[in-house]
C-alpha cells in the first residue's frame, strides 16, 4: 500500500509538473533602468555568436515587454499602422514554442517539441537562448506591406533592449517558409514575417 501511494504522489508531480510548462508565469518587466537612449543606439548591431545560456525569467519578461508589450492603457511600446497591433509575438526554446500573451503577462505554450529546424540552417539559431517569431494576424493588419512595417518597429525595440541589457540579437528573414508556418500551426490568415534570435554573446 505503502509503495503504491508513492507511486501515485511521483505519477501526480509529474503530471502537475507538466502543467506547469503549459503556462509561464512572468514576473513584472521592470521599466526603469538600462543605458542612456543614445548609448543603446551606438551600441546597437547585430550578433551572431551566442553563449548557449538561457535567460532568467525576469530577463525574458524584461525583453518581451520592451518588444511589444503594453506600456499604457492598450497601447504598446511599438507602434502599429492604424494601431491595428495585428503582430503576435511567439517565442521559441528548445522545446517548445510560446505565444507572449503581453496582456496577462504570460508564456501560453503553442507547439511542443523542438521547431528551430525552421528557422533556417545558420547554427548559431540553436546556440541562441531564444528566438523571436513574428507572426502577422492579416485578418487585422491594415495591409500585409503595414504588417511587414510594423514588424521592423518591434524588431528594433528587441534591438535596442539587447543593446542596454549586453545580450546579443540579429534579425533574419531567411527562415524556411516552408518548414516554419506549418510547423507553428497558423492559418492562411497568419504569415512570419521575421525571426529573431535573441542571446548572451560569446
Amino acid at each position: 500500500m505503502k509503495h503504491l501511494l508513492i507511486a501515485i504522489c511521483l505519477f501526480a508531480s509529474a503530471l502537475f509538473a507538466c502543467a506547469q510548462q503549459e503556462i509561464i508565469e512572468l514576473p513584472a518587466p521592470v521599466k526603469t533602468g538600462g543605458k542612456p537612449l543614445f548609448v543603446a543606439l551606438n551600441d546597437r548591431q547585430s550578433s551572431r555568436d551566442f553563449s548557449g545560456k538561457e535567460l532568467d525569467n525576469q530577463t525574458l519578461s524584461n525583453l518581451l515587454w520592451a518588444t511589444n508589450g503594453f506600456n499604457r492603457p492598450d497601447k504598446r511600446t511599438a507602434p502599429s499602422s492604424q494601431d491595428r497591433q495585428e503582430i503576435d509575438v511567439y517565442v521559441m526554446f528548445k522545446d517548445g514554442v510560446y505565444f507572449y500573451d503581453a496582456k496577462e503577462n504570460k508564456l501560453k505554450l503553442h507547439v511542443k517539441g523542438d521547431l528551430r529546424d525552421g528557422l533556417g540552417s545558420q547554427a548559431y539559431v540553436n546556440d541562441a537562448a531564444v528566438n523571436l517569431v513574428f507572426v502577422a494576424n492579416l485578418d487585422k493588419a491594415s495591409n500585409r506591406e503595414a504588417a511587414f512595417i510594423d514588424t521592423g518597429y518591434i524588431s528594433q525595440n528587441v534591438y535596442l533592449f539587447c543593446a542596454s541589457e549586453g545580450l546579443g540579437t540579429v534579425a533574419r528573414g531567411s527562415f524556411s517558409r516552408a518548414k516554419l508556418p506549418p510547423a507553428l500551426k497558423l492559418t492562411d490568415k497568419q504569415e512570419v514575417t521575421l525571426v529573431q534570435a535573441v542571446g548572451y554573446p560569446k
